[in-house]
């Protein structure tokens, strides 16, 4: 017999325990992260105070000396628990014997600079604050918790400074501020400098440590003519993980003066990108890291240009060309497919000037001049309309069973979900938008994870709906089991569902219509207002349509409706599930011949998703016409 009960019971504590999985998994790689991070920090940090220690040979300051030996020795211990990181081992080393030989200052710099490159290619992207502190707010912040060491204007020569050793970082040092970079700065504000008496400043948040961070950074520099973004092919994550000479190295076409420009004001950084500018740059990046064989990197870049790019404009894109939009997604999956593959550097060519191309194509047509009124109703109609319809869709068959089987008062727990869901989504976008940068990847396996656990609950409901359509007395049979079964317990878990449901399309949604509104003047908000507006009076219609049509059946006939709903449904679910795990690079995309590509339904061109999806039709078969209780009307 299927109780339903335990299965929601069960439902709501793989949804906890898969919580606590992340929760761990993310310690875990956050411990690596710290790790890598702090390694790189000490790499830089010898960079720069190495010419304080060495001078001809000679040892010109014991303390800094003793300093640097320590650091080294803490690099090759700290490089030998890292996985894939074998060649830093060996440049740590390096770095080691060239310390204690007492070279040159201009010897260390290039193996300090060869150690933090290694070690960012096997680290995590930084997870940057999306905005600053206000500049008064940050000097204040300065003032209050920097001055007694770096003095008032950062020059190192606070009240305190005469009798520490090592003496204080002097931050208007331009020759020394040019070798540290952002994160090198933040990471020593969140966790401190050992040996030093620089502390961790544990008790500021993320964003006033950002903030810190590109405060200190700025005062060896001055503003001076403006650098507009698009003279600039760098991203954030290159901005603050190098320093300005690194920089200047790296993109050759952008003067070191224009880069001094933006750490003395990063502003023009953080303003809204263009999302098809941004995949175009990210791809660029990609090519760039593919052809120095950074694979890894270019990978990472590959997703980012969708996540992070496309598809913020895709839904605008596809009310005015479908067909374009399908044309750049299959570009841009071919390229990233290319990316995981060696010696394909002339086809990785090739791919990117067609994505380029369709992506130029689609801005022109996407500007604000030529976006009509009716092209941003439309898309702004579209979003909510498929965003929204499967959330209606769960949240309604859960209402209408627990109506049906005579449960009213269990009603409340999935408003409960479904509105604890829509304050959550939200939360999470303010949080994304004002407080730390949650990547496209980290979105996608988000919506990838909730949809999974929704399909794997939707079906299981399902054929255990189906299973009763046959019980003999459907009276007795709600008395005596239905009612039982749904303890508040499992009430609890019909609220995660729906909780769930909603939650998965909420964030993604509020960013899409983000997208679409920096895509419009201000005079065409009220068109996508309308958009908006329409699509709730359709889902509402579709609603009412779906409560009065469903609570008029005969339970029986009720029961098989929702059932094959349910199903339905978890066939769309998984479908999507897939395409957001691959789109996250967490499975494999394989491309079909034809390009298969129905997104009401789930289904995409690729064989993971498509077998995936005959997986769940094959078995809802073989459950609702080949076994035994189904056919004979065995009922539970």
């Amino acid at each position: 017999m299927f109780k339903l009960g335990v299965f929601f019971k069960s439902g709501l504590v793989a949804s906890l325990m898969t919580l606590s999985f992340l929760i761990s998994f993310s310690a875990h790689g956050n411990e690596a992260q710290s790790d890598t991070r702090q390694l790189m920090q000490i790499a830089e940090y010898i960079n720069v105070d190495y010419r304080e220690a060495i001078k001809n040979g000679e040892i010109i300051s014991q303390g800094e000396y003793d300093e640097m030996l320590e650091f080294s020795a803490l690099a090759v211990e700290k490089t030998q628990n890292l996985d894939g990181g074998n060649a830093a081992v060996e440049a740590a080393l390096k770095l080691q014997t060239a310390i204690k030989n007492k070279q040159e200052p201009v010897d260390i710099e290039p193996i300090t600079v060869e150690l933090r490159n290694l070690l960012m290619d096997i680290a995590p992207a930084v997870t940057l604050s999306k905005s600053l502190l206000p500049e008064a707010q940050t000097h204040a912040l300065f003032q209050q918790n920097c001055i007694a060491c770096h003095g008032a204007t950062g020059q190192g020569d606070g009240p305190l400074a005469a009798s520490l050793e090592p003496t204080p970082t002097d931050f208007t040092d331009k020759a020394r501020a040019r070798s540290r970079s952002l994160v090198g700065l933040y990471d020593a504000i969140t966790n401190g400098i050992d040996g030093t008496a620089m502390t961790a400043f544990s008790q500021l948040n993320d964003q006033q440590r950002w903030s810190l961070a590109f405060y200190a950074g700025s005062l060896a520099f001055t503003e001076s003519e403006q650098v507009s973004p698009s003279q600039t092919s760098m991203t954030m994550q290159d901005f603050v993980s190098h320093s300005p000479t690194t920089l200047n190295e790296q993109f050759p076409a952008i003067n070191l003066a224009s880069i001094e420009q933006l750490r003395a004001n990063p502003s023009p950084l953080f303003a809204a990108a263009d999302p098809l500018a941004m995949a175009k740059q990210q791809l660029e990046a990609s090519h760039k890291a593919y052809l120095a064989d950074e694979f890894k990197q270019a990978q990472a870049l590959a997703v980012s240009a969708y996540l992070d790019g496309f598809e913020l404009a895709e839904n605008a894109l596809d009310a005015y060309d479908t067909q374009l939009r399908k044309d750049i997604e299959a570009s841009m999956m071919q390229f990233r497919q290319l990316t995981g593959q060696a010696n394909q550097e002339a086809a990785l060519t090739e791919t990117l000037e067609q994505a380029d191309a369709q992506l130029t194509q689609a801005q022109n047509m996407l500007s604000a001049d030529t976006m009509s009124e009716s092209t941003l109703f439309t898309a702004s109609f579209v979003i909510l309309l498929r965003e929204g319809l499967e959330a209606l869709l769960v949240v309604l068959a859960l209402v209408t069973v627990l109506v049906k089987t005579e449960r009213r008062d269990a009603v409340k727990f999935v408003h409960t979900g479904w509105i604890l869901a829509i304050a959550a989504g939200f939360g999470t976008w303010w949080v994304a938008q004002h407080l730390v940068s949650i990547s496209g990847a980290s979105r996608e396996i988000m919506e990838g994870v909730a949809a999974l656990l929704a399909a794997l609950v939707l079906f299981y409901v399902g054929f255990w709906m189906h299973s009763k359509t046959n019980a003999s007395n459907w009276q007795a049979y709600i008395r005596d089991n239905i009612h039982r079964h749904l303890s508040t317990g499992t009430l609890w878990g019909i609220a995660a569902l729906a909780f769930i449901a909603v939650y998965r399309e909420v964030f993604e949604t509020v960013l899409f219509y983000q997208a679409l509104l920096t895509q419009s003047l201000p005079s065409q908000f009220m068109s996508v207002g309308t958009g908006f507006i329409a699509g709730i009076i359709v889902l509402a219609i579709i609603a009412y349509l779906m409560v009065k049509f469903s609570l008029r059946l005969p339970i029986r006939k009720f029961f098989l409706f929702t059932s094959y709903l349910m199903l339905a449904l978890s066939f769309v679910l998984i479908g999507k599930a897939v395409a957001a795990l691959q789109e996250a690079a967490l499975v494999t995309m394989s491309p079909m011949p034809i390009n298969l590509d129905i997104a009401w339904l789930g289904v995409h061109p690729t064989w993971e998703g498509v077998l995936a999806q005959l997986l769940v039709v094959l078995v809802s078969l073989i459950l609702l016409l080949g076994l035994p209780s189904f056919s004979q009307g065995k009922t539970a």
